[in-house]
């Protein structure tokens, strides 16, 4: 997806060989004209997959899964990282490693939100190492639901996750991968078809 692309080129910071900091439009402050595209785009990528559910992990995945099912006309569910007073019984949870954080959370989907009958979009912001979408496919497993794909805005096509999905058949689209932060520069993979 060129604009975001050229979006990550004009204001991501690139931290280290393996950080790419996209907070001033993705996952801090919220560009809501460049959201709307993205959720355009997943809608159009996913349009013939039936989708009742885009299902995502709090926080930086809100935005994009709520503009994708904004697009689509379906509604869209967070795992939550942590229990409120609200959240206690009759839930699919599964443990998700942050690589950013380095620090491992239990999400939680409400069982009265996705169940057999649904056929889900998973999306997140990025992917890194694949474990918020496995932890998220896993709730998707535990409902019965039927799995559409993954949507991804910006995968880093040098870590493992990406590989680690697509090599379990699963179709993983992703609206700019990176090939390479090293020297704080961003490279970008050309776009593959992903099935």
């Amino acid at each position: 997806m060129k604009q975001l692309q050229e979006k990550i080129l004009a204001d991501g910071k690139v931290l280290s060989d393996q950080v790419l900091k996209v907070d001033s439009f993705l996952n801090h402050q919220i560009d809501p004209v460049l959201m709307q595209a993205i959720g355009e785009e997943f809608a159009s990528r996913f349009s013939n997959e039936g989708i009742t559910k885009v299902l995502t992990l709090e926080s930086s995945g809100i935005a994009p899964a709520m503009m994708t099912g904004l697009s689509m006309g379906v509604t869209a569910v967070f795992a939550r990282k942590r229990k409120s007073l609200t959240l206690v019984d009759s839930l699919y949870t599964a443990n998700v490693h942050s690589f950013t954080k380095n620090e491992t959370n239990e999400i939680s989907v409400s069982k009265d939100f996705i169940g057999p009958n649904d056929v889900v979009l998973v999306m997140d912001d990025f992917l890194a190492n694949g474990q918020a979408a496995l932890g998220l496919l896993d709730i998707v497993e535990q409902a019965g639901a039927a799995l559409a794909g993954i949507g991804i805005v910006i995968e880093k096509g040098f870590q493992d996750g990406g590989k680690l999905l697509r090599n379990r058949g699963i179709r993983v689209e992703s609206l700019a991968r990176i090939s390479s932060l090293e020297n704080g520069t961003v490279k970008f993979l050309e776009e593959v078809a992903s099935r």
